[in-house]
């Protein structure tokens, strides 16, 4: 009998690379769906690492996440694997500065090179775990990584050496806000038809959101970047995550970002797919003076795994010989999926088809809501972006598909101020029974609106505002109110999708009470958040009868919808992980079951309730008074 190929030999293995704001994390994922090994790792912070008096050049010279004392790696199994054991790093003692720095108020910069070791050590990490799962003498198969895909934080901007790799500068996070002047000079001299031109091709509001002010910051403000910009020899490169990792994780040097990434730096034509002129000449960019990555789709072959030289990019610490003999197994294996956080999570939600949606609760709340294969630029507050673009598929999943998304400020993080701001709850999975200790808000309305309100709102002025406040109001009250508050503004937004996509005015109308056939959507949801069935709850009596709620089975869908991405690149069907979607969901689901939740307060609660938190934001907006501030 002919002896079958390698790939039959062992079952396969999805490694996806997860870079979010505060942490990075690897999964490896099997054809189901289910994680074979996980680490995750916590950025430090120069905020966290530092005395407050602290010099700057003290400040940022701390160790880094990678590099806490005795710091270990944890594999999926829970088997300790201590740095200082020679696993990952040598030369421990090394400074090398926090991954997050907060030098100014209201700049947030992550540390380039400390994102891309991060991601490598949790890669090895989860290495070992399989190396150890792989000697189990029971296996009949052993496993083998296949692919890896990518998800990162979208719109955070670094720029870097052609030459020699080295970022030229600390890369500017999604969340900075010192582009605030630039974006506010090009509010005033742009006018109202030129900006409804620029929102057609980009599905984007100007903000200090995206990585166009960013870059251009940096052009105007960075010594280094300014001079090799000036000097135009080709060997100045423009990336966001996406693009620098696969850059440097990559043997053919890949020099690209996909188009949910790219669609987030207000450079992207969202009809082309490609850069556009105008786009670059309203930010004043010269695409012959600094190098742009090429726009991909999200599942294909960008290049072979090769492990790079972290100290040739400056990182002080030597990579252990058995952490290299790690990496060095995945040589040649296929980085052939990306996609941005928000994408990622709406695929790994297997929300595939127009009119699905997705609600992820982080620190933060997104929304986003499959609208197919057309481009909807909104008329209600919300964006345009694209979902996914998986071109070797047939049919109508192999074409880009657009998405609409909104997104809240303040979620997860209204806990984390309960606990330690009010010192409401010791710990965060303590708010759903605080929350259950009574049956509503007592007429307390929380507006949780700290930097302002966002989508559909769109209102830098308005500050948290808690009204309704009496002798009787407890506790639980205003933790109820607070997250009521998140609740409400999901609902607002994806009110405005309904608009937007379905042309279904009002189509959340708390007055509707639908037949079962009549349900507009299953809003599907992830995040911290939605672990606490009593939020959950909230949320769905917040939406009314029109919407269901529903938990997602698998926890990590951001990191799964990499894994799913790399997963389908193959162009031949037999060689992907799963042969389509169908193949997909026929895997991943299972027989998983998905918690769903329904609306359970009566109409004219409802109604009186949505009445009260729309009175509330108009008393909320505007707060801040230029005059007084």
């Amino acid at each position: 009998m002919p002896r079958r190929n390698s790939v039959q030999d062992t079952q396969p293995l999805v490694a996806a690379i997860d870079i979010g704001t505060t942490s990075a994390r690897c999964i490896l994922f099997n054809q189901y769906g289910e994680e074979m090994a996980k680490h995750q790792i916590e950025y430090s912070t120069s905020a966290s690492e530092a005395p407050a008096e602290s010099s700057n050049t003290d400040q940022f010279r701390r160790r880094s996440s990678l590099m806490r004392h005795n710091q270990p790696i944890f594999s999926a199994e829970g088997v300790a694997i201590s740095i200082n054991d020679d696993v990952m790093v040598e030369n421990n003692s090394a400074s090398v500065g926090p991954t997050l720095r907060f030098p100014q108020p209201g700049w947030v910069e992550c540390m380039p090179v400390h994102i891309l070791a991060n991601a490598l050590q949790c890669l090895t990490a989860c290495m070992i775990t399989l190396k150890r799962i792989n000697r189990d003498p029971n296996l009949k198969t052993k496993y083998k990584v296949r692919a890896i895909g990518i998800a990162n934080m979208r719109e955070t901007t670094i720029v870097w050496s052609r030459r020699t790799g080295k970022p030229l500068s600390n890369g500017i996070t999604w969340t900075d806000t010192r582009t605030a002047e630039i974006v506010q000079h090009l509010e005033r001299m742009t006018d109202e038809e030129q900006k409804e031109e620029l929102r057609a091709k980009t599905g984007l509001p100007l903000s200090t959101y995206f990585s166009a002010a960013k870059l251009r910051w940096l052009i105007d403000n960075d010594d280094d970047i300014r001079e090799e910009y000036e000097k135009g020899d080709g060997n100045l490169m423009f990336g966001t995550v996406d693009t620098w990792l696969i850059y440097h994780m990559t043997r053919e040097r890949a020099f690209v970002s996909d188009v949910t990434n790219a669609s987030r730096t207000y450079f992207m034509d969202l009809e082309t797919m490609d850069y556009d002129e105008e786009l670059l000449d309203f930010w004043g960019i010269d695409p012959e003076r600094i190098r742009l990555p090429k726009i991909v789709s999200s599942s294909e072959l960008y290049g072979t795994f090769s492990v790079p030289n972290l100290v040739s990019l400056g990182f002080h610490n030597k990579i252990t010989n058995e952490a290299l003999e790690m990496l060095k197994t995945l040589a040649g294996t296929p980085l052939c999926g990306c996609l941005g956080d928000q994408s990622a999570s709406l695929v790994g939600q297997l929300a595939l088809k127009r009119g699905d949606a997705k609600c992820t609760y982080g620190t933060g709340c997104f929304l986003l809501f499959n609208n197919g294969t057309e481009k909807i630029i909104s008329k209600h507050g919300t964006l345009t972006t694209f979902g996914y673009w998986f071109p070797h598929l047939e049919g109508e999943s192999g074409k880009p598909h657009y998405a609409l998304e909104g997104s809240i400020a303040v979620a997860g993080s209204i806990i984390q101020w309960l606990r330690d701001n009010l010192k409401l709850i010791e710990n965060a999975h303590d708010i759903g029974p605080l929350v259950s200790q009574v049956h509503n808000s007592g007429g307390v309305v929380f507006i949780p609106a700290f930097s302002g309100l966002y989508a559909p709102y769109w209102d830098r002025g308005a500050r948290g505002t808690i009204f309704g406040m009496t002798q009787y109001t407890t506790s639980g009250h205003i933790a109820r109110a607070a997250i009521e508050g998140v609740c409400y503004q999901v609902r607002a937004i994806l009110e405005a999708m309904a608009s937007d996509a379905l042309n279904k005015q009002n189509a959340l109308d708390p007055t509707s009470n639908p037949d079962e056939d009549d349900k507009f959507v299953l809003l599907r949801v992830d995040g911290g958040m939605s672990k606490a069935d009593e939020v959950l709850q909230i949320q769905s009596d917040i939406l009314g009868p029109m919407i269901n709620v529903g938990r997602a089975p698998i926890a990590e869908c951001t990191a799964l919808g990499a894994a799913i991405a790399a997963g389908m690149a193959a162009k031949d069907p037999e060689q992907r992980v799963w042969k389509d979607f169908k193949d997909l969901k026929e895997k991943i689901r299972g027989e998983k079951n998905q918690r769903e939740f329904a609306c359970e307060i009566e109409l004219s609660e409802r109604v009186k309730n949505l009445k009260r938190w729309e009175k509330a934001v108009s008393r909320a907006q505007d707060w801040l008074d230029p005059e007084i501030e």
